[in-house]
């Protein structure tokens, strides 16, 4: 007799909210393995997420589910009611951030099978700050972790939160970021389309155009860059990504005539980090960042903040710099590019980094996995 697969028969839902990044690649990689160990899959999530990530193509089902980025007590109650309806006869539902994480708990305990396992991934820790905002968040953070029969964290240090939280079962599970294509282009086009003047160095970011991104110290870095002597001329910056803070950081560029361009949301990013002398990530916080995944396995230099669980992903694999210490991000790209071969040493120590980590098909076996350890063999007469 076959060989019966570990999740025959069995519907599994993946709830997200509001994503362009991330969250949404990383729902979008697992899907063809659950489905290949016999689910039968939903997707629930924004209608955008189906139109960018396309999870349909991918062997899923899809329904919409408004879930926003930011608590929203009306939107929130429309979204718990649309996302029982979806769920209604899953077998499992694993909800990817603490957004979608909220609305999956509230829906399961006003629905009727309150046994259902409940999966959450944390792929992001809560924004800084204080006041009454983030006490709201903490509440829902805590009632969501909570609420979940198994924490997936995607670092050590949401794991440990999610501890002190009162989580029951916490595990790490790291993202892995799906291979780039191989560059399309050679860098010389690549450099021509920006403009690049020969022997000029060039430095990449690829990320959403968000406070957490620290796009903002990148620029005050770009900013000592045309005084500094170790630099004959001032690399380009090249800014990869969208998002809400493009026209306050457009005006700021061009109000100081900073080196940096922004080049929007990009289907490229092989051919920019193949053309880079560096990458750069100088964020607030990241769990375990797909762009650095990406610079170490293109063989990029990256120079990034040591927080989060970036020193956990890149060991010595990368330069690290204090998070929002501008002065020490200019300091460590400027002796990068000014000694090739130190930047050389570091891409070899990258890529040797990279090929330590995970790729997809691991993280997704880890899933697969799991799902079959909440919901036991498949049933009798189900292959």
């Amino acid at each position: 007799m076959a060989e019966r697969l570990p999740l025959a028969g069995r519907r599994v839902v993946e709830v997200l909210a509001t994503s362009t990044g991330g969250v949404g690649t990383h729902v979008r990689a697992v899907l063809p393995a659950l489905r290949a160990a016999g689910a039968a899959v939903r997707v629930c999530g924004p209608a955008a997420t189906e139109e960018l990530f396309g999870f349909t193509g991918a062997g899923a089902r899809f329904a919409a589910v408004e879930i926003s980025a930011g608590v929203q007590p009306l939107a929130d109650a429309r979204a718990v009611a649309a996302l029982r309806r979806a769920t209604a006869d899953a077998d499992l539902v694993h909800a990817h951030g603490l957004r979608a994480g909220l609305v999956a708990a509230a829906a399961r305990r006003l629905g009727r099978d309150r046994t259902r396992p409940l999966v959450l991934t944390l792929h992001n820790a809560l924004p800084e700050g204080g006041g009454a905002r983030r006490g709201v968040l903490r509440l829902a953070e805590r009632a969501t972790v909570r609420g979940a029969d198994v924490v997936l964290a995607a670092s050590a240090d949401l794991a440990a939160n999610a501890w002190r939280q009162g989580a029951r079962d916490v595990r790490v599970a790291p993202v892995s970021a799906p291979p780039l294509p191989a560059p399309s282009r050679p860098p010389a086009a690549v450099r021509a389309e920006l403009g690049l003047a020969d022997g000029r160095p060039l430095v990449v970011a690829v990320g959403r155009l968000h406070p957490q991104k620290g796009y903002d110290v990148l620029l005050d870095a770009a900013g000592r860059w045309a005084a500094d002597p170790r630099l004959p001329q001032p690399p380009l910056v090249a800014v990869a990504g969208d998002g809400p803070l493009h026209d306050a950081l457009a005006r700021r560029i061009a109000a100081e005539r900073l080196p940096v361009v922004l080049l929007g949301r990009r289907a490229d990013v092989a051919d920019l980090l193949g053309a880079a002398d560096l990458a750069v990530l100088p964020s607030v916080w990241e769990a375990r960042s797909l762009t650095a995944q990406e610079a170490l396995r293109s063989g990029t230099p990256l120079v990034a903040t040591r927080t989060g669980g970036l020193p956990e992903l890149l060991g010595g694999g990368a330069e690290l710099v204090p998070v929002g210490d501008a002065a020490a991000l200019a300091d460590a790209v400027a002796e990068l590019l000014a000694d090739p071969a130190r930047a050389r040493r570091l891409a070899a120590a990258g890529t040797r980094r990279a090929a330590t980590w995970p790729d997809e098909a691991a993280t997704a076996r880890q899933l697969v996995a799991l799902y079959r350890e909440l919901l036991g063999p498949p049933g009798d007469g189900v292959r």
